[in-house]
């Protein structure tokens, strides 16, 4: 039997938990390939100095299982009106069983015309620019629309990573899956969304998001989906 396929897009500055959170996840699926997709065979820089090297290129590329876009302010920004980037995922998610993104990958997948009367989610910055590619935004960590499914910022991307295996092989391999890497969240502080912090999201705005905003606007007017 082939393997389920799956491979993750990736490009210069994205964030690279986006895309790491839910590798590790997902290479835990039993009878599973991973293929780790970008334009060229060279290195990647993430936005954390972290250099990430492409296991195939879009040349190259099987026909995947599931692709997975991951997410990054500045990444997403300059890879939503590249050509290649955006004719990559259409062609890919034409076949594939399962469409996915991380954070503001949506809005490449949006670009590609694949979120166009969907339910999905993004980081919480951008919820409001789902629209500009017709999408609805749905308030959750992880939105399963069909074969679409889209999850929230960063961190969203390890409960995104188990609700794709709860999907794929069902909820108790899941579970093995989250009890094997220790997936039991506490964290220090009760600040993880902006309904918790309101202050400090606008804070954020100002000083991280707003800037990003407004390039994704600019470039998403420029790629309307087709």
């Amino acid at each position: 039997m082939s393997p389920f396929n799956i491979g993750f897009v990736i490009f210069p500055d994205l964030t690279q938990l986006d895309f790491t959170g839910p590798l590790q996840v997902l290479s835990r699926l039993p009878k599973s390939a991973i293929h780790i997709v970008a334009k060229s065979a060279a290195p990647v820089p993430s936005d954390c100095s972290l250099g990430l090297v492409p296991t195939h290129t879009f040349a190259n590329c099987p026909p995947l299982d599931l692709i997975c876009i991951p997410g990054g302010s500045e990444g997403v920004a300059g890879i939503i009106n590249d050509r290649e980037t955006i004719d990559f995922v259409r062609q890919q998610a034409r076949a594939a069983k399962y469409v996915t993104s991380v954070c503001t990958g949506a809005f490449v997948l949006g670009v590609a015309g694949l979120l166009k009367g969907r339910r999905a989610t993004t980081h919480w910055a951008y919820t409001d620019l789902l629209p500009l590619v017709g999408a609805t935004y749905e308030k959750a960590r992880v939105v399963k629309d069909g074969n679409v499914i889209t999850g929230g910022g960063v961190t969203a991307g390890i409960d995104f990573g188990l609700s794709v295996i709860a999907e794929i092989a069902g909820e108790t391999a899941a579970k093995k899956i989250q009890l094997g890497i220790e997936y039991d969240p506490a964290p220090p502080f009760n600040s993880g969304h902006p309904d918790k912090a309101p202050a400090l999201k606008s804070e954020l705005m100002l000083a991280r998001y707003n800037e990003f905003r407004a390039t994704y606007r600019a470039r998403i007017a420029q790629n309307v989906p087709v």
